[in-house]
This record gives structure tokens, sequence and C-alpha cells, in this order.
């Protein structure tokens, strides 16, 4: 039976951002469409992830660039995925990291390892970045998590060494933001949060991991393309028309 549109659009306040300088693609300007919902449900959400859209805390977004359609968005086949050689290896490195997962939690451990990440970003690939403060973290990844959103807390030891944030969303998990100690890179904490993330979609028996927004040939985003089988949207489906995803082809 098909689900009442109006039942899953809680009250929000929508909006957009002003042109901003593209991280991306050199030259390019970005535009948000934002809708400000401070009552989100599990079906909003899972309808809203499945168009293309991403959150974070209560804000909800997609890019409605002027004259650019090059952000495209990307979910694995959880069911379907076989680790690559060097995805074993990621698994076989952290065969000690300790995995916690709890609803999304603000502390002193969050923001030091936050900003010890975005500082080193900022040095190696010429990030733009500030400290984060507790509120401004609460705001971003805490609030607006609701019974989908969840954080999973990768330890070596006693020392948190990751931290990865997502949401269950009714057919599969919808990744939002990942970040490590650059200390550990070694681990690929990152390639072994996205592993984890298909194991608790498969516990869960769910199909899809919503990696978000890929541009082709950008670095940042090569990493999403080497897990396969892969699916692509191209564009943001109004909730009156269903979301056309369509096969990634395997290059060898």
């Amino acid at each position: 039976m098909k689900r009442n549109i109006n039942n899953l659009y809680p009250p929000s306040t929508d909006f957009c951002s002003l042109d901003y300088d593209c991280a991306y693609l050199p030259g390019k300007s970005v535009r948000m469409s934002y809708k400000y919902v401070s009552r989100s449900n599990s079906d909003f959400n899972t309808a809203v992830i499945q168009r293309g859209w991403r959150r974070f805390g209560n804000y909800y977004f997609y890019p409605i660039c002027n004259g650019c359609n090059e952000c495209k968005s990307l979910r694995i086949n959880a069911n379907e995925f076989t680790p690559s050689k060097s995805q074993r290896k990621s698994i076989k490195r952290n065969s000690k990291t300790r995995v916690v997962i709890q609803k999304p939690t603000v502390s002193a451990m969050h923001i030091d390892l936050y900003n010890k990440y975005h500082n080193w970003k900022a040095q190696k690939d010429e990030w733009r970045t500030r400290n984060i403060t507790p509120g401004d973290y609460f705001e971003n990844f805490a609030e607006g998590a609701h019974d989908f959103g969840k954080e999973v807390l990768y330890f070596v030891e006693d020392k948190l060494v990751g931290v990865d944030l997502i949401d269950i969303v009714e057919n599969g998990v919808s990744s939002i933001y990942f970040y490590y100690d650059p200390d550990y890179a070694r681990l690929s904490l990152g390639v072994f949060s996205l592993i984890k993330q298909i194991e608790f979609a498969k516990m869960l028996k769910k199909e899809w991991i919503y990696l978000g927004y890929w541009v082709d040939g950008c670095k940042a985003f090569e990493y999403k393309t080497n897990f396969k089988p892969l699916e692509v949207l191209d564009g943001f489906p109004s909730f009156d028309e269903t979301p056309q995803w369509q096969s990634v082809p395997h290059k060898k």
C-alpha cells in the first residue's frame, strides 16, 4: 500500500545557503537547499535518504548548484559485497580494534579527536577548518538522531581512534560522517568502518549502504568506488517520484 506522503512530512523550516566555493571542483560554486526538521521520524528520514538527501543534526540538505550536476549519490549492495584483498587486510589489521555502537554523544574525547583529524587534513589536503566546540558538535552530530541515528566508536585498547556517525533507515544504513586519529592511519579505519556498516546491515537484514555524494574524478571520493557492487542516483527526485537507482558497471 502506498504511503501518504503528508504523514511522512514533519513540520520544517526551508531555506537555502548563499553560494560558496566548491571544495571538490575548482572554479565551481555550491548552493545547498535545507530543511530544518526538529521532529523528524524514521519514515521521513528513510524517504529523503533514498532520494539523495543528507542529514547533519536537524538539518536535511542536498545541492542545488547553478549549472552543475556533478554530485551523484552512491549506495553499496551489502548482500552482494565481497571484500577485496586490500579490504581483507584492513579487517586483519583491526582484529584487536574494539567496536561500540550507541546513540550519538559528545565528550572531550570526541572533540579532541575531531579537531585533531581536521587539523591534520588542513595540513595534508588543505582543508578549510576551525576547531569545533561541544555546542557545534552536538548540533551537527548528536541532535536530531531520534531513534535512528547511531555512533560507532572504535577503540584501540582504551583509546578512542575513530567515530562513525550513521543512520539506520528502512532498507539500509546511511553514512553521515567518519573521522579518525591520523596516528592510526595504518589501520585503514575508514575502510574498516564501511566494512562494519555492511556487517551491521546484514545483521539487521537490510540491503543498502548509502554513501552520500560522489564526484567523478575527485580524489576525495575515490575510496567509495572501491566498494562493489554500486548503484548511482542522478538527481534528487521529489516525494511524488520513485528514485531510479542505476547499477554502476564494474571496472576491472
